[in-house]
Order: structure tokens, then sequence, then C-alpha cells
């Protein structure tokens, strides 16, 4: 059951569904149409009452969790180290993240990132070929060819690396443009429904299928299976399971529904060769 402090997750389940609709939404529009449902003025005051709640659970004062917050930050900004312009440029570009688009650009004295579909987001350097994210949990990690030029970046969230390698623009523009046509036409690529039962089923087991699976969602999925088999475990045999559109990544959403009448949201995409690049699910109605 969700309550005010599941905003941020209830603003990106938000997100998701209006965009499988086509419907695009920004991060603080969804954050701010949520406190609204929850009749609050906005999402600063919803922000704030969080943070009360975090902190009497944790037993902190807002004098004791500022002090917190600000050492957290004073660290982070202590790692960072400045690059000459010439170099951040050479990292600008664009990259590839399954069938969507990363762009990086120079942004003065940072790097700023954004995903097809997603908001921009600044990146500073902690290293030569380091950077991260002062607001959210991504790091970036260029690999240089030998004059110098990344030929791929690695993203890294939640202990998950993902890489991204670089491409030319009019391969960048050829991606979105396929994105685009298919949230248009709402359009599901073959084989990816059959892909997600087996995909279900199989962590539902306890015995996923690493072989249907990319390098890198085959390692997010043996960390994330003591969390993730029970819980589908529990939701019982698959019923259903109805395409509800394509995302701004390009991935299928799906609803999958389970006997017993319980639901999730998935979002899956295929590689060229088949196996499931992408997966990740979210809480149903």
């Amino acid at each position: 059951m969700r309550d005010f402090r599941d905003a941020k997750a209830m603003a990106q389940t938000l997100r998701d569904s209006l965009n499988a609709r086509s419907v695009s939404l920004t991060v603080s529009e969804s954050l701010e149409l949520v406190a609204r449902l929850f009749g609050l003025a906005d999402w600063n005051v919803l922000a704030a009452r969080i943070r009360s709640a975090e902190q009497a659970r944790s037993g902190r004062s807002n004098e004791e969790s500022a002090k917190t917050d600000a050492a957290d930050q004073l660290r982070s900004r202590a790692k960072e180290i400045q690059l000459p312009q010439a170099v951040l440029d050479r990292y600008a570009g664009t990259y590839q993240f399954h069938s969507a688009v990363f762009t990086v650009t120079r942004e003065q004295d940072h790097l700023s990132g954004r995903l097809s579909g997603q908001s921009s987001a600044p990146y500073y350097a902690v290293g030569e070929t380091e950077f991260a994210a002062r607001e959210i949990d991504v790091e970036l990690r260029f690999t240089l060819g030998p004059d110098g030029v990344p030929t791929a970046v690695i993203l890294r969230q939640h202990g998950n690396d993902h890489t991204m390698p670089r491409i030319d623009t009019s391969t960048a523009q050829e991606l979105q443009r396929a994105i685009e046509s298919r949230m248009s036409s709402r359009s599901a690529n073959p084989g990816t429904a059959a892909a997600l039962r087996r995909l279900i089923e199989s962590v539902a087991s306890g015995q996923p299928n690493y072989g249907e699976m990319s390098a890198d969602l085959a390692e997010a999925t043996r960390k994330q299976l003591p969390r993730l088999q029970p819980g589908l475990a529990e939701m019982g045999p698959i019923t259903s399971i109805e395409f509800l559109g394509v995302n701004a990544q390009g991935q299928d959403v799906y609803s999958v529904w389970h006997q017993g009448g319980a639901a999730s949201h998935w979002h899956i995409a295929l590689g060229n060769d088949g196996r499931i690049i992408s997966a990740f699910v979210t809480p149903g109605p």
C-alpha cells in the first residue's frame, strides 16, 4: 500500500504510463501532479512532509538532517575536478542506450546528459574520464580510443553498469525517428510479449534463463533476484498480458495480470539477436 512517502515512485509510474500513451511529462510536472493528488499545494510542501517523516523515523532533528545533507554534498563536491573545455568537448556526442539515444553536451565547466524522452541532468568530473551527478545516483565513465575520443560511455545506476557505444548523428536521428514512429503507431516489437512471459515465469520460479538476456541485464537480474523472485512468486500465475504502447526509450510497455487480480506494468526491449536487452517492472493498478 503506497502513501505520500512513495511520491517519487508514483511520479515515475505516472510518467511511464503517460509516455506509453504518447503523452510526454517532465519529472517536475509529474511530481507536482502527485503533490496535488495528496491535496497539497505543490511538490515543495510534499517534499518537506517526506523529509519530516524520514527524520521522525530515524530520530534525527531538522538541524541534524540538514548538517548530514550538507556534509554529504561537501564530500561529493570535494571529489570534483576541473577539466579543460577541450576535453569536455571530446566527450560530447550521441551514444546508444538500447533502442534509445543518450546525448552528451558540454555546459561551460561540466557535461549534461539526456536520455530520449527524459530531462537533462548535469554531470561533474571526478576523474579524467569519470563524471558523477549531484542530485541522482548516476555515474558516467568514458572509454577512450587511441585518439582520446570516446568509443563508449558506461552508465552506472543502482550498482548496475550499462555500456553505451558512441554513434554518429545520423544513426541517432534514425533511432529517434524509429521510436517516435512506433509510439505514434502503437506497434509492439514482435516477440516481446512471449519473451516477457518467459522472463516473468522464470524469475518467479527462481531459475531465470540468463541465455535469453544481454550481459548487462543478466548481471542486474542476478543481483536483484533475491528481491524479485518472492514478489513475483507471490503474485501467482499469469492470466493475461496486455500491450499498452511504446515508451519514450523505445521499450514496449505491458500490463501483466496475475491470478487473484494482482497486476504490474513491465517495460521490455529486445536486441537484434532476440535477447532481452532491457526489462523492468513498476507497480500496476
